[in-house]
């Protein structure tokens, strides 16, 4: 066991506000959501402290604005390289309170070092353009252009599926922009947005552009929406708790990447044996608490049944344990509700033509991975978020039948489709109602320079760090009389 997970357990984690580590009045437990064991007691802040953390990041917002591209653009280099060397420790406080496998978390850090390393690279690209003014009769005698400038405050309310990568995809844009943040961590994995902080304070950031606060987020959420001087409010996690920041932000800027149930079309000609891993992939990894996570599945009647054959053999092969086993690929959901929430769901499928070709029940504690087929639309495994290791497979004659039940959903973030017919694929790229077309591969395909976010209950604006450093600028238009 690494060195820092030693000292993180069973210890007190402060706030850190300002550059230094604030104690609260009230702590909680932090609970292995697979052994059940105290990881730590964490910090609860109320509605004084998150104010002061706001305090401290307005006060700042001038020196990081003001700081030069390239020296921002240092700093996220420097927790490149620091992160690097840190990765071990990093995977295992990630595997700790998400219990997340570490073959996966491991992967996440690494995602994590090359999304800062975009962030590095995006500081230094932050571009206007000039306006050709004698265009316009008005125009003659002038020129103008556009700059774009830090927002200010921003408010990051990030999730415990990712809770090291999402974090640094609000993070490394709002510093490689200029602006400064107050982050809430979701409540069960607090220790990797901490661990963060530190390692940009190693880097050199200054006092008060980065404050952690965590607690509950009807608190220190509440009060970081209500805030006039938060700018604005990224924010990852459930639809009901994303259109409420919505309603309440007022003129803030909101950037919000809410739920789906992702679906991937398999035509006919498609050889299974090449896409099984994938999927298998695409449905199970992390225990399918990813926000693209591969929920339905619509085959064509011709590879239908050796689709959902194979897809069950893989499935059932998956070793199921301890997230700190390299050899596993199942482990526990983040709390004991959602396994019966998910164990609920399963049981409403037995009162329909639904059967359960795999899986279905706890093994220790652990769901298993979970296949179901002839699902009715109707069915909360297919209409609503799993956010668990169960996929739907159903069975269609045309991908154009496919693509009216992948639209037929409340959600659209992403979607895929597998198949060796050009104008199938572009058909679908045209008419699938979602953010993102993935096209011969699942949906839960990611990598972090691509703009993410979705349409419909899927959410408003981009993520990938582009895209995010224009949703955290302002865009300025200066223009010059010459005449």
């Amino acid at each position: 066991m690494s060195k820092l997970v030693n000292e993180v357990k069973s210890t007190k984690q402060f706030l850190l506000i300002n550059g230094e580590k604030v104690e609260a009045a009230k702590y909680a437990p932090l609970y292995s959501p697979y052994s059940g064991e105290e990881i730590a007691q964490i910090a609860m802040a109320d509605k004084e402290l998150t104010v002061r953390a706001i305090d401290a990041a307005y006060e700042a917002r001038g020196a990081i604005a003001k700081m030069p591209a390239y020296q921002r653009a240092e700093i996220l280099e420097k927790v490149v390289v620091l992160l690097k060397e840190k990765a071990d420790e990093a995977a295992e406080i990630i595997s700790r309170e998400s219990a997340k496998p570490i073959v996966f978390a491991k992967a996440e850090v690494a995602r994590t070092i090359e999304t800062y390393k975009f962030a590095a690279e995006e500081a230094k690209r932050i571009y206007g353009e000039t306006i050709p003014f004698d265009a316009a009769a008005g125009g003659v005698g002038r020129f103008g252009y556009t700059v774009r400038e830090p927002i200010g405050v921003i408010g990051a309310i990030t999730p415990f599926n990712f809770p090291m990568n999402l974090v640094a995809h609000k993070v490394g844009p709002a510093i490689a922009a200029g602006n400064t943040i107050v982050l809430k961590p979701a409540s069960q994995t607090p220790l990797s947005a901490l661990f963060i902080a530190e390692v940009f304070e190693e880097a050199g950031l200054p006092a008060g552009v980065l404050n952690v606060v965590t607690g509950p987020g009807g608190t220190v959420g509440e009060a970081i929406v209500e805030d006039d001087r938060v700018s604005m409010v990224t924010f990852t996690g459930s639809p009901s708790v994303g259109i409420g920041i919505r309603s309440k932000a007022g003129l803030k800027k909101t950037t919000l990447e809410l739920g789906s149930n992702s679906a991937l079309i398999i035509d006919k000609d498609i050889d299974i044996d090449q896409i099984i891993d994938r999927c298998v992939m695409g449905a199970f990894s992390n225990q399918g608490q990813v926000c693209i996570s591969l929920q339905r599945v619509y085959a064509h009647e011709e590879v239908y049944a050796e689709f959902v054959t194979k897809f069950t053999e893989a499935a059932k092969k998956l070793k199921i344990g301890d997230p700190l086993d390299p050899e596993t690929y199942i482990s526990a959901l983040i709390a004991k509700g959602e396994a019966e929430r998910v164990l609920d769901w399963i049981e409403e499928t037995k009162e329909s033509n639904a059967k359960v070709a795999a899986g279905g029940k706890l093994q220790e504690g652990i769901l298993e991975p979970t296949i179901i087929t002839d699902a009715d639309h109707a069915l909360k495994v297919s209409c609503q978020e799993a956010f668990a290791p169960i996929v739907v497979v159903n069975k269609v004659s045309s991908v154009e039948e496919a693509i009216g039940l992948v639209n037929d959903s409340r959600f659209g973030l992403q979607a895929g489709i597998y198949t060796n017919n050009v104008k199938n694929a572009l058909y679908a790229s045209q008419e699938l109602h979602v953010g993102g077309v993935i096209i011969n591969d699942v949906p839960t395909y990611r990598v972090d320079q691509m703009p993410y976010g979705g349409v419909k209950e899927s959410g408003t604006g981009r993520e990938g760090i582009k895209y995010a450093v224009e949703e955290m600028t302002e865009m300025k238009l200066v223009v010059w009389n010459q005449s």
